[in-house]
């Protein structure tokens, strides 16, 4: 019996969403990841050697606590190391909390609609 392929997620999103463009994080240790979200639905993700192909549904508006709901599924991924030193395996899906700062030109990402849980900030490249 043959297995289902995973369920696509990539949701496309209207041209002007705030969150399409390229985004740049920087950690402590000097590591860059770099986001590219294109209006198709889809992106790129690059994290020190390992660079990743995902699809993503993000919310068109925010919510009441004023974050974007985020899904993200790894659909290629060329098997190198990221910024903390793993790999994520394909069909990995996860689910992030996106606060965009009111210049649409930074946002933090987060475990939960909570301050406390998040990293960044990521910024637009322009």
């Amino acid at each position: 019996m043959a297995l289902a392929a995973p369920a696509a997620i990539a949701e496309p999103l209207r041209a002007d969403h705030p969150l399409v463009g390229s985004w740049k994080i920087t950690a402590s240790s000097g590591c860059t990841e770099i986001y590219v979200v294109r209006p198709d639905g889809t992106a790129t993700v690059t994290s020190a050697e390992e660079v990743a192909e995902s699809e993503v549904a993000i919310s068109d508006q925010p919510s009441e606590k004023g974050f974007y709901k985020w899904v993200e599924k790894t659909v290629k991924d060329n098997g190198k190391k990221d910024c903390t030193g793993e790999t994520t395996a394909v069909g990995h899906v996860a689910t992030n909390y996106v606060l965009l700062h009111p210049s649409k030109n930074m946002f933090a990402m987060c475990e939960r609609e909570d301050m406390s849980t998040c990293v960044g900030p990521f910024r637009r490249l322009q």
